[in-house]
């Protein structure tokens, strides 16, 4: 089953994220960090568990992506100034931005889906870009 090309350009409904003080502590205790007052990069990744608290904010489940043949294939986090500090309240919104298909060595065609999620501040500037890449392969590999 090819992945649905009419979630292209699928956008969720928007959803908060808090930039909290204990999340950051366990995260910079897990990665040996020692500042506990801006976050380590990964620590956007938590966003995953709020997206999925507020139903329709997370456009990837339109995309219908195989549980045995997909996978997560890449996370990058591009930051527009420094991260925000501890108690910053984050608005989050995620949108399908591409699907396209290149032929694979072994699965046959691979299909790669981007889905970004843009986290804004009070003021609406955009803080922190997350961009997740998902692959499904054509047949088991």
């Amino acid at each position: 089953m090819a992945l649905n090309q009419d979630s292209l350009g699928a956008v969720g409904e928007p959803f908060e994220l808090v930039v909290e003080r204990g999340k950051i502590g366990e995260l910079a205790l897990a990665v040996g960090a020692q500042d506990l007052t801006r976050p380590v990069p990964t620590f956007f990744t938590t966003m995953f568990h709020w997206e999925r608290l507020r139903p329709g904010s997370n456009p990837w489940d339109r995309v219908g992506m195989s549980e045995e043949r997909g996978m997560h294939a890449e996370q990058e986090y591009v930051f527009h100034g420094p991260p925000p500090p501890v108690g910053t309240k984050l608005v989050c919104t995620s949108r399908i931005e591409s699907i396209t298909a290149k032929q694979g060595k072994r699965g046959g065609t691979l299909t790669f889906a981007v889905m970004v999620t843009e986290m804004r501040d009070e003021t609406g500037a955009l803080r922190v870009e997350a961009r997740m890449t998902g692959v499904e392969t054509e047949v088991a590999p």
